[in-house]
């Protein structure tokens, strides 16, 4: 084959290759779009319980938005309690077509971070943690925010975290 033509070829090649793997992936786009409801600003209160067995009170923001040509969403969390941070976390949410749900993928400004599994039940967000810990997500009828977390222990959830935010 001539430089040339093979030149030629290893283009063309190239950019077909190249064009295809930027194409939104329309499946996923699809899946993420029913996240919908997260998008947006938002502010409010809650409480998480401390390892001394309390009540913790705490404010919170909650920055959301689409990502990727929608096919990721991504959420900005900032929770404070007179001045401190409490909570500062950034999430990624994706659609898993092999796993048919959404990993939900966190990192915290302590170095911790998780890839976990979520699922969209009855218009709600769920994912977990380690397999005794789950996180819902949903939209209250006042058009609110509504975030519960619950703990399982000897087969029993017991709730370990609430929020509540107005989307700005």
């Amino acid at each position: 084959m001539k430089p040339l033509t093979l030149l030629i070829s290893i283009l063309l090649l190239t950019n077909m290759t190249y064009g295809q793997d930027l194409e939104t992936n329309q499946a996923n786009k699809k899946e993420v779009s029913k996240l919908a409801f997260l998008v947006g600003d938002w502010k409010g209160n809650g409480w998480m319980m401390g390892q001394d067995g309390q009540r913790h009170l705490f404010s919170q923001t909650e920055n959301v938005s689409f990502k990727l040509d929608s096919t990721a969403i991504v959420i900005e969390g900032l929770g404070m309690d007179n001045g401190k941070v409490v909570h500062n976390a950034l999430a990624i949410i994706i659609y898993n077509k092999t796993d048919n749900n959404y990993s939900f993928i966190s990192y915290l400004a302590n170095g911790m971070d998780g890839k976990f599994k979520a699922e969209l039940l009855d218009g709600k967000l769920n994912w977990y943690l380690m397999g005794n810990m789950r996180y819902i997500i949903s939209i209250n009828e006042k058009g609110q925010w509504y975030e519960k977390g619950e703990m399982k222990k000897d087969d029993q959830w017991f709730q370990i975290f609430e929020m509540t935010l107005d989307k700005q």
